[in-house]
């Protein structure tokens, strides 16, 4: 067995200068750099300013209310949906108190499957108002996806949530707010999968940038992250306790969709 000295104790503030979490500075540096990365794509291609500007505002409800209901439904709907308080308490960010107070919580609780079912409901919003290629705008959209999805995983690693099962691999982090047992950082996994990702989608770009519009890098994104996410789940616990009655964890049931559009999409100018 590896030495414990050499595995990485994990304990850092969940705050940026005592009151700012993490967890959102992750978000909006992620949101940022999908904006800047976007922006700069749609110059490129000669797209009007004025059919971008609105484009974040889609993005960021569709991604927000997306992933908030995607963890309520897909992994606590025995709780979400047994009382009409609890239903407000999946809807603000709010905890309803025993003694018939309540408190701000933030939402404590985001599915990426549900932000990225979010996320498209909000670009077929967008392409119906700007009346802008749907393909198009999936393609310069999931050209910059992995980098904030990188971001993301990493608000994670801050919490120490979403942990890896025990092990004695020598990079093993030991969550100190949650046990004393070395285990896999599979935030750490998953971000450095995406940041690998967001490298790969800019080189094909500016090797092919003609394909944008045909569904190509939406494909790409789709089909890349979540396969790393159906693998890398194996080195994670299970979330919610029913998981361990399923043949594969919820995170790896609701990829295989998004794996199959992927291929599809990447594929379908080949099978026509």
């Amino acid at each position: 067995m590896t030495h414990p000295l050499l595995y990485i104790y994990w304990d850092p503030s969940i705050t940026l200068f005592g009151t700012l979490r993490w967890y959102s500075v992750c978000w909006l540096v992620g949101l940022l750099l999908a904006y800047l990365i976007v922006r700069q794509l749609y110059k490129q291609q000669k797209i009007k300013d004025e059919l971008f500007d609105p484009l974040f505002f889609y993005c960021f409800v569709g991604i927000l209310a997306g992933a908030r209901l995607g963890h309520c439904l897909f992994y606590q709907p025995d709780y979400y949906l047994s009382s009409f308080s609890h239903i407000v308490e999946m809807i603000l960010p709010i905890h309803f108190m025993a003694d018939g107070g309540w408190k701000f919580t933030g939402y404590e609780g985001l599915a990426s499957h549900g932000g990225t079912i979010g996320l498209m409901i909000a670009l077929w919003l967008y392409v119906r108002k700007t009346k802008i290629s749907l393909l198009t705008v999936l393609d310069n959209v999931a050209i910059a996806t992995p980098a904030t999805a990188c971001f993301i995983r990493l608000g994670n690693l801050m919490n120490s949530e979403i942990i890896g099962k025990v092990t004695d691999v020598p990079w093993a982090f030991i969550f100190s707010r949650v046990d004393s047992a070395p285990r896999h950082p599979g935030q750490l996994y998953e971000a450095l999968a995406y940041a690998l990702f967001f490298v790969i989608g800019r080189w094909l770009y500016k090797r092919w940038p003609g394909k944008v519009g045909t569904g190509f890098f939406f494909g790409f994104c789709l089909t890349s992250i979540f396969t790393a996410r159906f693998f890398i789940e194996y080195t994670k616990e299970i979330q919610e306790a029913f998981e361990a009655t399923l043949p594969l964890d919820m995170g790896q049931l609701l990829s295989i969709p998004f794996i199959l559009l992927g291929a599809y999409f990447m594929l379908r100018k080949k099978v026509q």
